[in-house]
């Protein structure tokens, strides 16, 4: 990464909330490739460190992503695209589970494959996480 994005850089997508649901439950949900193609997007994951694999985005097309932390059931990572992040980080609360997304790579100064200012699709993102972290939380608690 070339110095000059780290000082344009947007914030990470953050959102975190508590799951009526055992880690083992979440984790489930979040880092195999059925749990993940249940609330997010279609998908040909494997839980390995160095995994290749594509989200299937509908209209955007499959993104090719890669897997660079898997830490069962507590943390998973892995590349989204040519600039992005996603984590998945998973703490036991006493039967509950607190859940956090962090969505990562954002810079002022640059455009997603499809050309779009990376202000912009972060906003829409943002948004869009909100709902689908809600689609996780009625899956797990169900």
């Amino acid at each position: 990464m070339s110095n000059e994005h780290k000082t344009s850089t947007l914030p990470d997508i953050r959102q975190t909330l508590t799951l009526n649901a055992s880690i083992q439950k979440v984790w489930s949900a979040v880092a195999t490739s059925e749990g993940i193609a249940a609330w997010f997007m279609p998908n040909d994951f494997q839980p390995e460190v160095g995994f290749e694999f594509h989200l299937d985005a509908g209209p955007f097309g499959h993104s090719p992503c890669k897997v660079t932390v898997i830490d069962p059931p507590n943390r998973l990572s892995f590349t989204w695209g040519k600039d992005w992040t996603l984590t998945f980080e998973l703490k036991e609360l006493g039967g509950h589970t607190q859940f956090t997304l962090i969505h990562s790579g954002w810079y002022e100064d640059m455009v997603t494959e499809f050309g779009q200012p990376h202000a912009v699709v972060r906003d829409r993102m943002d948004h869009g996480w909100t709902g689908l972290v809600q689609k996780l939380k009625s899956q797990v608690e169900a």
